[in-house]
């Protein structure tokens, strides 16, 4: 697996190229803005982790530039611990964050559930259809009423897995933990954050109900 680090702690990206190698990734590392741009739109990456505070070009507008062209998927790290900087990173398309400062496992654990969502989608399980909407789990595409809809990476595992169970209410800690590798926090808007995202891009906010307390719900029956 390739990962490109953009981070402008050079001493942080030495410590991680060497333990993402121990567990068999060629980790590359970027130290601004600028020249992590170029990088990360003109090779193919697996993942992308992305520093917030950086010089040239700070990482919510590489974040950005970066989901204009390509899917890859994107975890934010982030010194900043208020919420709002971190929803802020979510709403712009990063599929998941970390405050710094991290530990490497953690890291390694988060990229590794990133990889393996989108990996678990290759399994050639037939097109899903929904009314108006279709979802080919194959090559991760979902289109509404024929057209193609722009959703991140984990805006489309979170549907995805929604749609494995129409009409079943999906608990918050099933979604955070099968989909971002952690329990579900009280106070963690990661998911209602990507969830919002969903329910706009499908111009249908009773197709994705929540269940107060519980999570949420996917409330069409599938086509026969």
């Amino acid at each position: 697996m390739r990962a490109l680090l953009i981070d402008d702690d050079t001493e942080l990206c030495g410590m991680m190229q060497e333990f993402f190698a121990q567990s068999g990734y060629a980790l590359e590392t970027a130290h601004d803005g600028r020249t992590g741009l170029k990088r990360a739109l003109g090779d193919p990456y697996d993942i992308v982790l992305l520093d917030v505070m950086l010089p040239a070009v700070n990482g919510f507008s590489v974040l950005q530039q970066i989901r204009r062209s390509k899917p890859v998927p994107i975890i934010m790290l982030t010194a900043r611990t208020h919420r709002d900087d971190r929803i802020a990173g979510l709403n712009k398309g990063a599929d998941d964050y970390l405050v710094k400062p991290f530990d490497p496992e953690e890291l390694l654990a988060r990229v590794d559930a990133v990889l393996r969502r989108a990996n678990v989608s290759a399994c050639g399980e037939p097109v899903r259809r929904f009314d108006a909407i279709e979802i080919n789990v194959p090559v991760r595409e979902v289109r509404l009423a024929g057209q193609i809809v722009d959703l991140t990476g984990l805006e489309f595992d979170i549907f995805e897995l929604l749609t494995r169970h129409p009409g079943r209410a999906v608990p918050r800690d099933e979604i955070t933990q099968t989909l971002l590798g952690r329990a579900a926090s009280p106070y963690d808007r990661a998911l209602d954050v990507h969830v919002s995202h969903l329910r706009d891009k499908l111009k249908g906010r009773s197709m994705i109900r929540t269940v107060r307390g519980v999570g949420y719900i996917f409330a069409s029956e599938p086509q026969t």
